[in-house]
């Protein structure tokens, strides 16, 4: 069997087999903590649910607009005043199967051979490759604890090119937990504007914010910048609606009709029952996700002081998203029981779950290997025993 070059070129989602490995050991009994997942472990909220009910019940199951229904829509135009200061129109608004959907379909619109797109890193995992599925080159920009995986605007300078077409900016960050201030989004969309540059927000994890940390859109800084700034956003994360597969995007009306009709010859609508749901989620009270947020930052607390605390592991505390990013590169060159060296993040994961059944993602995964990322959506308890784990994990290698 011959396959596509493209194909060939895409790299397995280091995340999802991760995740995937942990929940195999634990269904042969073993006593697997998973802090692999990029998803919270609350239920859907009951009032979405609810609304999901009614909507089966109404036979509200069959297909839908391509880019959504009218009713989401404007729910979605109501959340982006409410939320962001921003206005939209209904020819504005695509909704997709996810967050990762939206972003692929832009993608595949808007790039093409001899383009380039800038990415921090850390990143996703699936932006560089999404990228080079379109056929454009991913441009990486390596950031650093000291400034908690920030990109700036100096670092943008240095590697602008005649072909550079957009940048990414995903705040709060998936892996690193961080968001960014006001100020230098201010600074990031002024570089952008300066040299025509897209800028594409991931702003999946908006409500998940701590320490009053305030987040700002980026496309809300002006009119000039929300022209020039596709939003992305869904309601997977922040109303642990995962397995629904709604997401969105918010942008200039041209680059919404070229999407869309992407979209109508690929996946069509999205499922019209999460829809009905996502409509309740975005449009209905907020406490419950308040009170998700409130867990979050009580497990992000007690997960990145005890992560501090072992000798050779450092952890700066993020503001944002369910996730740490704990560097443990002092660990290099050490040796297990067997006597393997520690060469890196996947060296350390690999040696972790074998030596003490604990699942964590490396950093190699998003282009930081000095790291590994570590979700906080899991109980209070595991967070304990897990990271203990990793302490006598770590007291093990000479």
């Amino acid at each position: 069997m011959k396959f596509s070059n493209r194909i060939e070129q895409v790299n397995p989602s280091m995340t999802l087999a991760i995740d995937a490995k942990a929940k195999e050991m634990k269904a042969n009994g073993e006593d697997v903590i998973g802090f692999g997942a990029g998803e919270p472990d609350f239920n859907t909220p009951e009032r979405i649910k609810q609304a999901a009910i009614r909507a089966i019940e109404a036979n509200d199951t069959h297909y839908t607009p391509v880019g959504g229904t009218n009713e989401l829509k404007d729910a979605i135009i109501t959340k982006m005043k409410r939320d962001n200061g921003l206005d939209y129109d209904r020819n504005q608004i695509l909704v997709s199967c996810g967050a990762k959907h939206s972003f692929y379909n832009l993608a595949q619109a808007l790039w093409e051979e001899g383009d380039e797109v800038i990415i921090p890193a850390p990143y996703w995992v699936s932006f560089p490759e999404m990228v080079g599925l379109a056929g454009a080159k991913p441009v990486i920009i390596e950031t650093d604890a000291a400034h908690n995986f920030k990109i700036t605007v100096d670092q943008i300078k240095k590697v602008l090119t005649p072909n550079t077409r957009a940048i990414l900016i995903n705040t709060p960050s998936n892996p690193t937990g961080f968001a960014y201030e006001k100020s230098e989004l201010e600074a990031i969309a002024q570089c952008a504007l300066e040299n025509n540059l897209l800028m594409i927000s991931d702003e999946i994890y908006e409500w998940i914010i701590f320490d009053g940390f305030k987040h700002t859109s980026i496309a809300s800084l002006s009119k000039e910048a929300q022209k020039n700034c596709v939003v992305i956003n869904g309601v997977s994360k922040c109303y642990a609606m995962t397995g629904w597969r709604i997401g969105y995007i918010a942008a200039d009306a041209e680059i919404v009709k070229k999407v869309t009709k992407l979209q109508g010859q690929s996946t069509s609508g999205p499922c019209s029952i999460s829809q009905a749901a996502s409509i309740e989620a975005l449009v209905g009270p907020h406490d419950d996700v308040l009170e998700m947020v409130r867990e979050f930052e009580k497990r992000r607390n007690v997960m990145v002081d005890q992560l501090a605390a072992i000798p050779g592991v450092s952890c700066n505390k993020p503001n944002g998203s369910f996730y740490s990013f704990p560097d443990f590169s002092e660990l290099n060159g050490k040796k297990d029981r067997n006597g393997k060296v520690i060469q890196g993040s996947l060296d350390f994961t690999e040696f972790l779950l074998t030596e003490k059944k604990v699942a964590i993602v490396p950093g190699i995964a998003f282009g930081a290997d000095a790291n590994a990322r570590m979700s906080f959506a899991t109980s209070l308890d595991k967070i304990e025993e897990g990271v203990k784990r990793i302490k006598e994990a770590v007291e093990l290698l000479k």
